[in-house]
């Protein structure tokens, strides 16, 4: 497909289909149009993600930038120091060169010897400048590197603290390929405006105006020849720069979706592999960055727009000195020294010259990661403790839901008007069929979310009222899909309490009936497991769950379909380590298999988001309703008896 021509009013290519080509022509036909729609995903068949930031954003990020500056203003302060000094010692050569062809070399009116003897002197004396100016940039480099490195640890760590206190929609929204890409090349970029933005052209600007002044003082009809071809390339330059920004922001936005993916597909690899879709993830990776490289290109079409107009700046200007020169020189009203000076400060006058527009190219694309970086660092964290909040009491005696409902966002409510008193040390078990609302309500005992209306208390007290991390801190959770980190079996089962001794950690794999399995491991404890433990069997990963839960020593524990999908064997083994893990405390379990919720102190079924129906196993046997039926299928072998019982109810 062809991209539209510049001035075509035709309407835009079709949308939705998946290729590289439809994407770049509909990317290109936005940016000639209307530029401000492109700064997000510009994937066709998705609607746009991340608008361009409003003005107030904007501002909001700059200030945000240099508050995170202000604490470096010292070492800011030296680079500018030393960027000056070495600007002066390279302005000092021209001067002399001048002062050495007039009345040196070309003063045939003094003795060979004492030109000779000057001529030496001039030299050592420039040679020992020039030691001194690379001794500094030797400094200014190594200062350079420091502060840069420290810059962006402290940017990064900053961010990620903020990304792990988000709420959990906003993270999920961002996928994993957008948080690396934020804290990678976005922090890169966003550290890198101090050099592109400040340094690199207040030292320019500095130099441009130190280079003017020297050389209308030696010659201003030269330096009037030299600058003249100036001011329509600085126009252009305008012109063009202006247009990079937008593709730069889309080019950040297209890799954050292909980073994530690719993040995607590598933690699924056994479904890509099971639906042999190999082929089809590396084409979706393949069209993803040959749009990203047709931006990229684009980027360098309007840069070699502008770069073209400076290649042809300096033998104009080049020219312009010599000719002009040269003919002052013959008229008598110039010197070779001076049209000598004047050529090498033309040099040193385009350089910084490049040097801004360079900076101002590379600005535009880290303003656009300034901005995505400050607009998630500004996000507010979860659920902030209220004024006066107070921590929690590990010795609770009841923890209690009052009328709760809960939606997630602006949508419809997902629980209805939930009423239920827990005891200290009682096990809950949440049954019901999927969808029902039993793991939303764990949610809510986490306060991974808070109620839309009603309460939850703790002895009487508001959840919102208590310290968030103090309250998180008489938590344990064991999930269904047990997460465990790419490390040691010692430092996931340690993860929650880091301080434990090792003794410590071999006791709670004991009583978790995973000793056994990790003594025959090849490094023991010490056997690294992989990524999300992928070197361990389901079992295995449940019963290191279930240790680091021991270890933690929870007040409130959540146990979220632990034993489903285990072979009977691993089951046996996980319940006698549950009989351990639940001793004590205030347990929520949500389970299908009778051997999880029969021996519960309570259990709440669950359907549509309301608890129908509550008691002991013995009374929901006694009352004959759904609880009952679930009983009876499950001991007929019905897989699912909750989705058999409601397909014949």
């Amino acid at each position: 497909m062809v991209p539209p021509a510049p001035g075509d009013d035709r309407p835009p290519p079709p949308r939705g289909a998946d290729n590289s080509r439809r994407r770049y022509a509909d990317f290109l036909h936005r940016w000639r149009t209307a530029p401000d729609t492109i700064d997000a995903k510009d994937k066709p068949s998705e609607p746009t993600a991340e608008p361009e930031p409003a003005p107030g954003a904007r501002a909001t990020a700059r200030q945000r930038y240099r508050q995170w500056l202000w604490p470096r203003r010292r070492a800011i302060a030296s680079m500018l120091l030393l960027g000056i000094v070495g600007i002066a010692i390279d302005l000092i050569w021209p001067v002399v060169s001048c002062h050495l062809f007039d009345n040196v070399i070309l003063d045939g009116t003094r003795a060979p010897a004492d030109r000779q003897h000057e001529l030496v002197l001039w030299s050592a004396i420039m040679l020992g400048i020039y030691l001194f100016g690379s001794l500094l940039g030797y400094v200014r480099t190594m200062q350079s590197t420091r502060l840069f490195a420290h810059l962006a640890f402290d940017l990064r760590r900053h961010l990620y603290g903020r990304i792990l206190r988000l709420p959990l929609d906003e993270v999920y929204a961002l996928k994993t390929g957008g948080v690396i890409s934020r804290l990678s090349s976005d922090v890169d970029s966003t550290t890198g405006l101090l050099q592109n933005a400040l340094l690199s052209p207040v030292l320019a600007g500095l130099r441009l105006v130190a280079t003017v002044v020297v050389m209308f003082w030696l010659d201003w009809r030269l330096a009037l020849a030299a600058i003249v071809v100036m001011p329509p390339v600085m126009l252009v330059h305008a012109r063009f720069i202006g247009r990079v920004r937008p593709i730069w922001r889309s080019i950040g936005a297209d890799r954050q979706e292909v980073d994530a993916r690719v993040g995607e597909a590598v933690s699924g690899l056994r479904i890509v592999r099971g639906f042999a879709r190999e082929r089809a993830e590396t084409r979706q990776f393949t069209v993803g960055h040959h749009a990203v490289i047709k931006k990229q290109v684009l980027s360098a079409r309007t840069h070699g727009a502008v770069n073209l107009v400076w290649s042809l700046l300096m033998p104009m200007a080049t020219l312009a000195v010599v000719a002009y020169g040269g003919w002052l020189v013959i008229d008598g009203t110039s010197t070779i020294g001076t049209v000598v000076a004047l050529q090498a400060y033309l040099w040193r006058l385009l350089e910084p010259v490049m040097q801004i527009a360079n900076s101002i190219s590379e600005t535009q694309r880290g303003l656009a990661a300034m901005e995505r970086v400050f607009e998630l660092a500004a996000k507010p964290a979860e659920k902030p403790d209220r004024p006066g909040a107070r921590p929690a009491a590990a010795d609770f005696r009841v923890l209690r839901f009052e009328g709760v409902s809960f939606g997630y966002g602006n949508g419809p409510l997902v629980l209805h008007e939930l009423d239920l008193e827990v005891p200290r040390g009682a096990t809950v078990a949440l049954v019901g069929p999927s969808g029902a609302g039993k793991t939303t309500f764990s949610d809510l005992v986490a306060r991974f979310h808070d109620p839309t209306q009603g309460r939850i208390t703790l002895d009487g007290t508001d959840l919102r009222d208590l310290q968030l991390a103090s309250y998180r801190a008489l938590l344990g959770l064991v999930q269904q899909e047990t997460f465990l980190f790419d490390g040691s079996v010692r430092d996931n089962i340690r993860y929650p309490r880091r301080s434990a001794s090792d003794a410590e950690v071999e006791a709670a794999a004991r009583r978790a009936n995973a000793d056994e399995f990790v003594q025959r491991l090849p490094q023991g404890y010490d056997t690294k497991i992989g990524e999300r433990g992928v070197k361990l069997s389901g079992g295995q990963r449940q019963r290191l769950a279930i240790a680091r839960a021991l270890l933690a020593d929870p007040a409130i524990l959540i146990l979220d379909e632990a034993t489903s999908n285990l072979d009977t064997e691993s089951e046996r083994l996980i319940q006698e380590s549950l009989t351990g893990l639940l001793r004590g405390r205030t347990t929520f379990v949500i389970a299908h298999r009778l051997s999880t919720i029969a021996s519960a102190d309570l259990i709440a079924v669950f359907d549509g988001g309301r608890i129908v129906e509550r008691g002991t196993h013995r009374e929901l046997l006694a009352l004959g309703g759904r609880y009952r039926r679930m009983v009876e299928l499950q001991a007929q072998g019905v897989v699912d008896p909750w989705q058999q019982d409601r397909s014949t109810a």
